[in-house]
């Protein structure tokens, strides 16, 4: 009875109902107003009408135009609304410009006058030309000084993160989009509380509506009792608007500003398979020491200065201030960030440049592959031209609608000569692409338009790292645990499941 009434009462359970009592409010309003239907009618079309033509000419992704347009040309009536109050992809005019003070804050803080550009240009102008991208449009400079350490499971970058913050001096700071009680998180709270005794300025962001079902109410309140200084990221309103489309994806963690972490991973028992979620979660990250970190620090920084509307001096947590010692050159490191605050897709763009300049091989891990046309054009093209392209998805769903989806492009994919492989003993929830040897992505970004439209969103850039063979090689072990797709079996899916595959793929750019 107790686990009942906790369930009813849970924030998450009381913000649907609230919800659905805000949308029959809203329908019994269109109803009530149906006596004067002609003039209800006309007022409706006319805002639809408005609502389309915004919608065609603004700078939104085709696909995601497509997906509203639909609704709003078919259902007059609601449409326009529906877009006035979830089709925005952007937090308000206000917000953004405080968000974009902020950054800039962070961007004048790292140095954009690296001379690193130029020497990478003399081993390969593509690299520089895909490096200068990041830098232009993340404020992100590329870094040597640093090492790479690839985690090839949860389980790996929970021992190696539970070391470093037991190491901790000065200050940690983590961002994370899910935190669940449990193995994972009551053992990362237990360091974080004795570091706090200790003098050390601790941090924690988390999204709140990634946390919607997993934390308590008073969550951040408990936090801060214990001396963790916390903050709740786009806090959940039980209110029908567009703002719930923005989250913080990231996944960042800092130690005394010259250890870091990112990657896929949250502080949830699924990802390090304490729990069995959807059967064996496979997951990866990275971890970072020495100057690189510096960018890491910045996204967390502008991130909590822009929540607490204070500035500071970025200069005080650069990595070199407690670095024990340099560390050796180890190929190039450039993490960025990606926001929905600007009109530019860092993360889509990072993507389709690995692909586009591939020559040998793209190896890609995914939980989603719900892609633009623009994706799919830059995967079959490579495919066709001889590049050996491999895609690593689920076999086991944690959302039987998305990996409808996922499976909807499997065809046309497979067709042009993309292999595509599901790893079958269970999620895999790694984002990250190796390519030529000499390339590689690790970080929270999906493919899929949340993650490349919506969200905030991080990962790391490398050149020519040591860990490059590492992830390739984790990439190979990782095929051995899972089928090939073959384009009969494309062919032979049952024509329902054709068919709600092609209905839900048109609006798989709102999932």
């Amino acid at each position: 009875m107790k686990k009942i009434l906790q369930t009813l009462f849970h924030r998450g359970v009381i913000a649907i109902l609230l919800i659905v009592v805000q949308a029959a409010i809203l329908l019994t309003m269109i109803v009530k107003f149906s006596n004067y239907f002609v003039y209800f009618y006309g007022i409706c079309l006319l805002l639809s009408l408005c609502v389309a033509l915004y919608i065609i000419n603004n700078k939104s992704n085709p696909a995601y135009k497509i997906a509203w347009i639909i609704p709003v040309v078919t259902m007059p009536l609601f449409g326009g609304l529906l877009y006035l109050m979830f089709g925005g992809n952007r937090l308000s005019n206000r917000t953004k410009k405080k968000m974009q003070q902020v950054t800039s804050d962070f961007i004048k803080s790292v140095d954009q006058t690296s001379p690193l550009l130029d020497e990478m240009n003399k081993l390969s102008p593509d690299a520089a030309n895909q490096s200068r991208y990041i830098q232009k449009y993340a404020g992100s400079p590329p870094y040597q000084g640093t090492s790479v350490e690839y985690l090839k499971l949860g389980e790996v970058k929970f021992e190696r993160m539970v070391e470093e913050l037991k190491k901790a001096k000065h200050f940690i700071f983590m961002e994370y989009f899910i935190i669940q009680p449990g193995k994972m998180w009551n053992t990362i709270q237990e360091i974080l509380v004795e570091k706090v005794n200790q003098g050390v300025d601790v941090r924690l962001i988390y999204d709140d509506m990634g946390s919607l079902f997993t934390l308590p109410a008073g969550f951040k309140k408990e936090m801060e009792a214990l001396g963790i200084k916390c903050c709740v990221f786009n806090p959940f309103i039980p209110v029908l608007s567009a703002k719930l489309n923005n989250r913080d994806h990231r996944k960042i963690c800092v130690i005394d500003g010259y250890v870091g972490f990112t990657g896929g991973i949250n502080l949830a028992d699924e990802y390090i398979n304490t729990f069995q979620k959807h059967g064996h979660w496979k997951d990866t990250a990275v971890m970072l020491k020495g100057e690189a970190v510096w960018s890491l620090t910045g996204m967390f920084l502008a991130l909590w200065d822009y929540q607490y509307g204070i500035i500071e001096d970025y200069n005080q947590f650069c990595p070199q201030i407690y670095q024990p010692e340099s560390i050796a050159d180890d190929g190039y490191v450039q993490p960025f960030t990606d926001n929905p605050l600007d009109d530019e897709p860092v993360g889509e763009t990072v993507y389709l440049n690995l692909i586009n300049k591939a020559k040998h091989y793209v190896y890609i891990n995914t939980p989603y592959l719900i892609i633009s046309n623009e994706m799919i054009t830059a995967l079959c093209s490579a495919a066709k031209s001889g590049v050996d392209v491999r895609i690593v998805t689920p076999h086991i769903a944690d959302k039987w609608y998305v990996h409808a989806v996922t499976r909807a492009y499997y065809e046309i994919l497979v067709e042009a000569g993309v292999k595509i492989f599901e790893y079958t003993p269970g999620f895999i929830h790694a984002k990250s692409f190796v390519v030529d040897d000499e390339y590689a992505v690790v970080g929270t970004i999906n493919l899929d338009y949340r993650s490349l439209y919506l969200h905030f969103e991080c990962a790391a850039w490398l050149y020519r790292t040591s860990c490059i063979a590492q992830i390739k090689q984790d990439y190979f072990d990782t095929l051995e645990l899972c089928q090939p797709v073959t384009l009969e079996e494309c062919r032979n899916v049952k024509w329902y499941r054709k068919l709600i595959r092609a209905l839900l793929r048109i609006f798989a750019p709102l999932m």
